[in-house]
């Protein structure tokens, strides 16, 4: 089985193409919405989150992500800390959950492919790219985050051109039509490896 990492910034489309990928039938790990089922449900992990970041992690028994957002996005070295005991969790998720699959590849949808190194245990890389703008536009119409939130998050992200070289595959999401061809692509590529 083929696996294939599938990673853009903030923005990007990450989700809009994790899900048509989905609809060619291809299994697709949600980093994110795993790392938050983790954070909640690990006992490890909130042992550990509570002793990195206090009390305060956890609100009525739920990850308190407001507090950890205000905690860890001006602090690189606690943001470095918390990724350090949670990604460990998920890719182990995400390896028990690709076994599981019957399928030529599976994609693992994660935002900090690059940043953490990562790009080494995958056989390829879908960079999906899209102009600052652009991308601060879609994530200010999908949450309560305000620009300057959002070009922070940006910043603790490696910028498109440092990740293009290390990348398979790249996708400009700008408009889906195009997008949506280019996925077929990339798929069809895929399959004729495997």
């Amino acid at each position: 089985m083929i696996v294939v990492g599938l990673t853009g910034g903030i923005g990007s489309g990450k989700s809009t193409i994790a899900a048509m990928f989905r609809e060619l039938g291809v299994p697709v790990y949600n980093s994110d919405e795993r790392a938050k089922h983790l954070m909640n449900t690990s006992k490890k992990i909130r042992k550990q989150l509570v002793e990195l970041l206090g009390k305060k992690t956890y609100l009525d028994d739920k990850l308190n992500r407001t507090f950890i957002a205000k905690k860890v996005f001006n602090d690189t070295d606690l943001l470095e800390q918390l990724n350090h005991i949670v990604h460990p969790i998920v890719r182990k998720d995400f390896i028990k959950w690709a076994k599981k699959q019957n399928s030529p590849y599976v994609i693992q949808e994660t935002a900090l492919l690059f940043e953490n190194n990562a790009q080494k245990l995958y056989d390829a890389v879908i960079l999906i790219t899209a102009p600052k703008e652009l991308r601060i536009a879609r994530v200010l119409s999908r949450d309560e985050s305000t620009k300057e939130q959002i070009v922070a998050r940006m910043n603790n992200q490696l910028d498109d051109e440092n990740k293009l070289e290390l990348a398979d595959f790249v996708i400009e999401n700008i408009d889906l039509k195009s997008t949506a061809l280019k996925v077929l692509n990339i798929h069809e590529r895929i399959l004729a490896e495997c």
